[in-house]
Order: C-alpha cells, then structure tokens, then sequence
C-alpha cells in the first residue's frame, strides 16, 4: 500500500478534517496560477472639497523624485540639524519627492483654474493637469479664468498646448509685480522669461493684473506673498462664511519649510523674506483654523496648520472640508 504523507498546515488545521482530506487528496499536484499583469498609469487623481458655495478642486500635475533634500530645503542648517529632524519624522537624508497641484474653483458662476503645472514638455511624469481635469469633470474650454499665482515653470508651462493656448475661453488674472518683473528683463535671460516669452506674453491682452487686495471674482481675492519671487500672491476664497487659502508656493515641503519656517529654500530668491512670509501667512492660517491648499504639498495637497514651538505642524484634511 502507498502511504499517503499529510502535512497539517495551520490553515489545514483552521479548516478542519474537510479542509485536511481536501490536503490529501492533492498531494503531488502542482497548481499554478497565472502571474498578474502590471496595470496601465492610472488616471491622474483629483480631490474635491466644498467651501461653502464653492466646489473646490485639487488637481494632481505629478511629481518628481530627486536628492539631496538639504541643499534645496535647508541651506542654513547644518547636517546632524537637518538629519534629527528626518528622523523625527521618518523622512529619508536623502531624497525626496515633490508634488504639483493646481487648484479647480467652481463658484457656481465661474470655473477658475489656479495654476497649469508643468505642460506637456514634462510628461509622462508629470503634466498631467489636463487630464486631472478631465477627469474632474470638466474640459479646457470650460475653464473661465485661469489665475497665475508666480511665474515658474512649473506654474505656467501648462498655459500651451501644441503650441495653441490650452483655455482658449479663458481670461488670465496674475499679479502686476510679478509680471512686471520678468517681463522687464530680456526673454533669452533664463528658462523662465523664455516661457514668459512663449506662454505668457501672448496672453498678455486677455489678462488682468492684480495688486495686494485685488479681486478675481467675488469671494476670491488676492493677497501678497513675496519672497519665493518678487510678486508671489496667495489667493483667499470665501463663501457661505467658509474660507480656504490658496497658498501656492509660500511653503515648498510639509515639514522643512513648515516645521522650521526660517530654513532657507533654494527656489527663494529672497530668502529672509520668503521665511518672514512663510511665519506670516501661516500664523494667520492657524490663527483662524482656515484650511488651505499647498502647492508642493503632498497630494491632495489640503490641510491645516497649527503653530508648535518652532513653528507650523502641518495637518492634513480629512473629512472636514466634505460634510
């Protein structure tokens, strides 16, 4: 007689004597499963809060990994500083990753964009506002106002498409320090007055520039936030006694330039002021509990920020804005 040998695995055990003759009866057979398929990129993300009357929605570009964290986030800070902080918030030495994340305003009246991130010279990695948008819903040609927080590439580089205006229905709003500032300086200078050149001075004629307290449209207005560059501005929207900040790249990381607001920045071309606008604009957000939106934070790019001892602690939305 052929002896049948029986291993009694715990999930032989856990089925009991069924789940054993089951065992026995397939000794000896090799079942083999097809391996999985990797999967297509998913469709690019989007996230959808309300602010009072107003249906907010962030946009995910992409993002990009790179290293070196420190000679980008903390200029001024020696290493065992940089490296103590990491570790208390299990952040690697590095290497870091960066997100971009336009915001999608619909007031009810108006469909406002707030920035067009890194254009389809950026993709596949990036790029991928467009498609968030639609998959949010919405077309290019829906958009009415596209608002223009700073002139970085990554902010303006999505305003062409094929070498066409991607908003061909749009107005553009921006700050009038801001534009002013690169427009003044010859367009072969650097890789942002080239796109100045490119994408945004042919625009020029539909657009409307803003000062500190400008208005977009009622319920959304302009603040000055220089530091990053010259004329940087945040937005605030209110609506039904709601608030939310738009706070575009007045912080670049979630702990760096939060936690430790006076760590120098290298995308910051005035860096003392960058930090005094930083301790500013979010003392006044955890101040009054306003939520805001952060360009470079990590997607969907929502939270709040409270103040600690040496600085911001950043907390992200959960539910809050979806009740």
């Amino acid at each position: 007689m052929t002896e049948i040998k029986v291993e009694l695995t715990r999930r032989a055990a856990l089925l009991g004597a069924g789940g054993a003759l089951a065992g026995a009866s397939l000794a000896g057979t090799t079942v083999v499963h097809a391996a999985a398929e990797k999967q297509a990129a998913v469709p690019a993300p989007v996230a959808r809060y309300s602010v009072g009357g107003f249906e907010v929605t962030t946009l995910h570009d992409g993002a990009v990994s790179l290293t070196e964290p420190q000679k980008t986030f903390a200029m001024n800070v020696d290493a065992d500083t940089f490296s103590a902080t990491n570790a208390d918030n299990f952040l690697p030495n590095d290497s870091f990753q960066i997100s971009f994340t336009p915001t999608l305003v619909n007031t009810g009246s108006e469909l406002i964009l707030f920035d067009t991130g890194n254009g389809e010279g950026a993709r596949p990695g990036r790029g991928k506002m467009r498609a968030a948008l639609e998959n949010a819903g919405y077309t290019p040609e829906q958009v009415d106002v596209v608002v223009l927080t700073h002139m970085h590439p990554d902010h303006v580089s999505g305003l062409m498409e094929g070498g066409s205006p991607t908003f061909a229905n749009a107005r553009y709003v921006t700050g009038q320090k801001e534009y002013d500032f690169w427009a003044a300086m010859d367009a072969e200078a650097n890789g942002v007055t080239k796109l100045m050149a490119s994408h945004v001075k042919p625009l020029a004629e539909k657009m409307t520039f803003l000062d500190d307290g400008g208005s977009v449209t009622t319920g959304v207005t302009a603040m000055a936030a220089a530091g990053h560059t010259p004329g940087h501005m945040i937005y605030m929207l209110e609506s039904d006694g709601k608030q939310l900040a738009i706070t575009a790249d007045t912080a670049n990381h979630y702990v760096w330039s939060l936690a430790h607001p006076e760590w120098e920045v290298r995308f910051d071309m005035d860096k003392e002021g960058a930090a005094a606008t930083r301790k500013t604009v979010f003392g006044m957000l955890a101040a009054d509990k306003i939520p805001f939106v952060g360009y470079h934070m990590p997607f969907p790019a929502v939270g709040y920020v409270e103040t600690n001892d040496s600085g911001f602690r950043y907390v992200p939305a959960s539910y809050q804005l979806q009740l």
